[in-house]
C-alpha cells in the first residue's frame, strides 16, 4: 500500500500542454490563432497531425490535411484531452467549433478562442479516490502502522534511554552523550518553612512570565503574574536585545506592583538546554523552540541578564537561582507533595528532571556536604541525535526534522512535543489527500501551507465523542476542507491518535525508565506543559504505559503543577534563601 501511495504522489502532475484532436485534425482554432494551418480545396483526410506528440504538436500543426471545401457550420464533437503521466485521461470534453477554412473573420477567430479556452483539460481524479469507504479505511491503517511503537520496540527504547542517561552521568562519555544529564546544584526541595517576597523569571518559549509570589504559612500563598510577549525580530535577533526587552518588562512589572525599591530574591527559569556550573551559573549549550539569538550561546544566562539590568541602573533584583523548566515544576509541586521527585514538561518542547543520588553524579565535583541526592535536568529532548532512534522514526520525522530552524537536533522533542505534533498529522493528512484517500484527494491551501495544522486542532478533534464529529468538521472547516465526509473525519481522527499515542508513550518510557532507575517505593511525577495539560487522552495514555513499564511493587501518580514552572522559579529561590538562613544561624 505504502508503494501505492507513492506511485500516486508521484503521478498527480498532468501535463495539458498538447493540442485536441478534433475528428482526426489537430483543433482548427491553435491553427487558425498561429495564423498556420495548412488546409487545401481538394478534399484530403489528416495524414500527419494525430502521430505528432504533445510537444511535438504544440498546438501549431503545420503538416495537417483538412476537408477544403466545407461550409460553415457548427459540430460537436467529443474530444479526449491531457495525459497522467503516460497513460490517457478518461474525461471527456465536449467543444463546439465553428470552423471556416477559407475565410475567418475577427468576429469567428475571437469565438473560437473564446471556444478554445473553454475547452480546458479537467483535472482528473487521484487513483484511490473511487474506493470504497472500507478500501479507504484500510489504506489509512496501513500506512499509520509505522506510527505505532510495538512492544518490542518499547522495551528496545527503555533500554538505549537507560544507556543514554548513564553516560550523560559519567563524566568519562558525559562529552559523547545525547543525553546530558546536568547537574542543577538543586539539593534540597521545598519543606513548607519558606516565607518572604519573591519574583520569578519564566523564559520558555514566544512569551514569558514575571511573577511575584508573597510565601506566607504553610501552603499559603499569594502570587500575582503578568505575561510579556517576545516579537519575531528579537527571538532571532541579538543577545542584548532579548535581555535588554526582558530587563525592561521586569521593571515595568516591578514599577506596577509597587515593589520597584524593594532589594527582592529572584529565581530565573530558563528552559532552553543548559550547562549549570552552579545555583547561579548556567551556559546555554543551543538554541531551541524557533530561537537564534546571537551571542548567547556558550555564554552565561544569568550574567548577560544582570549585565541587561545594569544597563538600565534602576532595578534592584538579587538572582538567587537559574533553573530549568522541569526544575521549576517539580519544585512547585513538590511544594505541596513531598513525594514529588521527577518533574516532566510535554508543552512547546519536552525534558524531563529527576533527583538522583549524588554517587551517580559523577559531573558533581564540589566537596560533599553530607546531602544524599542531586536534581539532574536530563534534556531528553535531543535523544536520538546519534542516530539510536532510526529505528522507530518515520518518512514523516524525516521531513518535520529536514524543515526545522535546527536540522539534525532534538529528534526526540520533535516525536512528541507540541511544536511539531500538528505538523505531523499534517504531513500524514497530505499525503492521504494525494493519493485520494481522504476528501477524494481535494486539498486546499490552508493544508498545504507548513504549520497551519496547529497541534490544538489535535486535541480538539480527539475531544469528539465516539461517532461524533462536531469540532473535526470545524478543524476541517477551518482549513478550508468543507466537504469532507464523516468517513473523512474518521479518518483524520485516526491520524490524530496515533501521533498522540505515539508521543504519550515515547514520554511514558522515558518516565518509566527515570523510575525504574530511582527504585522508590512512590513517586510522583510533576507534569506541566500545554500538550499534558489539554489533550484530553494524554494522561490516561501515560498512566495506562508507565503501568505496563515500571518495576512490580512501585507505586507513581502523576500531578498537574497548578501554577506552572514560574512559582517553582520563586520556590527554588526561596529555598536558597532558607538554606543561606540555615547556614548564617550555624555560623
Amino acid at each position: 500500500m505504502e508503494k501505492d501511495l507513492n506511485g500516486a504522489m508521484q503521478s498527480m502532475s498532468i501535463n495539458s500542454s498538447g493540442s485536441a484532436i478534433v475528428n482526426g485534425c489537430c483543433r482548427g482554432t491553435d491553427c487558425i490563432v498561429s495564423d498556420k494551418l495548412s488546409c487545401h480545396s481538394q478534399q484530403q483526410q489528416l495524414g500527419a497531425c494525430s502521430s505528432l506528440s504533445n510537444s511535438q504538436n504544440n498546438g501549431h500543426c503545420v503538416a495537417c490535411k483538412c476537408s477544403g471545401s466545407i461550409e460553415s457550420t457548427d459540430e460537436t464533437d467529443n474530444v479526449r484531452v491531457g495525459t497522467i503521466g503516460n497513460s490517457a485521461v478518461g474525461s471527456v470534453a465536449n467543444v463546439t467549433s465553428s470552423f471556416s477554412y477559407k475565410s475567418a473573420s475577427a468576429q469567428q477567430l475571437q469565438q473560437l478562442q473564446q471556444q478554445q479556452q473553454q475547452a480546458q483539460p479537467q483535472t482528473p481524479l487521484p487513483p484511490h479516490a473511487n474506493a470504497s469507504i472500507a478500501e479507504k479505511h484500510k489504506m489509512v491503517h496501513e500506512l499509520c502502522q509505522q506510527l505505532i511503537l510495538t512492544d518490542e520496540q518499547i522495551r528496545e527504547l527503555n533500554y538505549r534511554i537507560l544507556h543514554e542517561i548513564k553516560r550523560g552521568l559519567a563524566k568519562e562519555t558525559h562529552h559523547k552523550a545525547d543525553v546530558k544529564c546536568w547537574v542543577t546544584y538543586v539539593q534540597d526541595l521545598p519543606n513548607g518553612n519558606e516565607r518572604g517576597k519573591f519574583l520569578a523569571l519564566d523564559l520558555g518559549g514566544t512569551n514569558f512570565r514575571v511573577l511575584l509570589i508573597h510565601l506566607k504559612e504553610e501552603h499559603d500563598f499569594q502570587m500575582e503574574s503578568r505575561i510579556y510577549a517576545i516579537p519575531q525580530h528579537i527571538m532571532i535577533g541579538s543577545g542584548e536585545q532579548l535581555f535588554d526587552h526582558i530587563a525592561e518588562c521586569l521593571a515595568s512589572f516591578m514599577s506596577e506592583h509597587n515593589v520597584f525599591n524593594e532589594l527582592l530574591p529572584l529565581g530565573f527559569t530558563f528552559s532552553f538546554p543548559l550547562q549549570q556550573l552552579g545555583l547561579t551559573k548556567g551556559i546555554l549549550s543551543t538554541w531551541t523552540k524557533g530561537f537564534n539569538c546571537s551571542g548567547v550561546v556558550g555564554e552565561d544566562v544569568v550574567q548577560l541578564l544582570k549585565d541587561a539590568l545594569a544597563r538600565r541602573g534602576d532595578v534592584q533584583i538579587e538572582i538567587c537561582a537559574i533553573l530549568n523548566d522541569t526544575t521549576g515544576t517539580l519544585m512547585s509541586c513538590a511544594w505541596k507533595n513531598h513525594d514529588c521527585k521527577i518533574g516532566l514538561i510535554v508543552g512547546t518542547g519536552s525534558n524531563a528532571c529527576y533527583m538522583e543520588r549524588v554517587e551517580e553524579c559523577a559531573m558533581f565535583e564540589c566537596t560533599s556536604n553530607g546531602k544524599e541526592h542531586m536534581l539532574i535536568n536530563t534534556e531528553w529532548g535531543a535523544l536520538g541525535n546519534n542516530g539510536m532512534l532510526n529505528f522507530i522514526r518515520t518518512e514523516f520525522d524525516d521531513e518535520i526534522d529536514q524543515h526545522s530552524i535546527n536540522p539534525g537536533k532534538q529528534l526526540f522533542e520533535k516525536m512528541i512535543s507540541g511544536m511539531y505534533m500538528g505538523e505531523l498529522v499534517r504531513l500524514v493528512i497530505v499525503k492521504l489527500v494525494k493519493a485520494g484517500i481522504l476528501f477524494k484527494g481535494q486539498d486546499s491551501d490552508v493544508l498545504m501551507t507548513r504549520g497551519q495544522f496547529f497541534t490544538k486542532y489535535v486535541s480538539e478533534i480527539e475531544a469528539d465523542e465516539p461517532e461524533n464529529f462536531t469540532n473535526c468538521h470545524m478543524v476541517l472547516d477551518e482549513l478550508g476542507l468543507n466537504d469532507a465526509t464523516d468517513e473523512d473525519c474518521a479518518n483524520v481522527r485516526y491520524v490524530c491518535e496515533c501521533v498522540s499515542k505515539r508521543a504519550a508513550h515515547l514520554v511514558s518510557c522515558g518516565i518509566a525508565t527515570l523510575i525504574n532507575k530511582m527504585d522508590e517505593k512512590q513517586v510522583t511525577v510533576g507534569v506541566d506543559g500545554s500538550v499534558y495539560r489539554f489533550h484530553p487522552k494524554f494522561h490516561s495514555l501515560m498512566v495506562e504505559k508507565i503501568t505496563e513499564l515500571v518495576k512490580p511493587g512501585i507505586n507513581f501518580d502523576l500531578m498537574l503543577s497548578e501554577d506552572g514552572s514560574g512559582r517553582g522559579a520563586a520556590l527554588v529561590a526561596a529555598v536558597a534563601c532558607r538554606e543561606d538562613n540555615v547556614r548564617a544561624k550555624a555560623k
